[in-house]
């Protein structure tokens, strides 16, 4: 069995990071490559955020950032207790098909300090929902999001 770990986010690794977002696997659900990366890079230098790369071994599997759920506006995540820790990710070309094994092991991580996770994939994403089932998340709800736009509220608990 491999030993993922996470490392943090580097500006070194933006260009990778530009590469994975211009994936058009990617970008359908991350629209805007050149936005996204700016956002990215933006939050290298907020606190609230924790970006990291899972790794196995010198393999980068994927990006994921972590977040206090309430910190910005989300009202799908509304409900969640006050202490739930949200989740975005988004999978490396070498990491296909790795993602629910990654984002598991991610989520054991969190779930030493937090007992509530949340993670809001597009509805028809079914590639990442399958992934964040295989990860352990569940949840069904169709909701909006700060924007207005539907998103499928998925959580996993402690």
């Amino acid at each position: 069995m491999p030993e993922i770990r996470f490392r943090p986010v580097i500006a070194g690794d933006l260009p990778m990071l530009a590469l994975w977002l211009a994936r058009p696997e990617v970008a359908r659900w991350w629209p805007d490559p050149k936005h996204q990366l700016g956002l990215v890079r933006e939050d290298l230098d907020e606190a609230a955020m924790t970006q990291v790369i899972a790794m196995d071994g010198d393999l980068p599997l994927g990006y994921a950032q972590h977040y206090p759920a309430h910190h910005w506006p989300a009202p799908h995540f509304a409900d969640l207790p006050a202490d739930a820790v949200a989740i975005d990710v988004f999978g490396s070309p070498e990491g296909r098909g790795r993602g629910g094994e990654w984002l598991r092991a991610l989520g054991d991580l969190l779930l030493e300090r937090t007992q509530v996770l949340a993670i809001d994939p597009d509805p028809r994403n079914l590639r990442a929902i399958r992934a964040h089932e295989t990860a352990g998340f569940s949840g069904d709800a169709v909701l909006r999001d700060g924007a207005g736009t539907p998103v499928r509220v998925m959580t996993r608990r402690r």
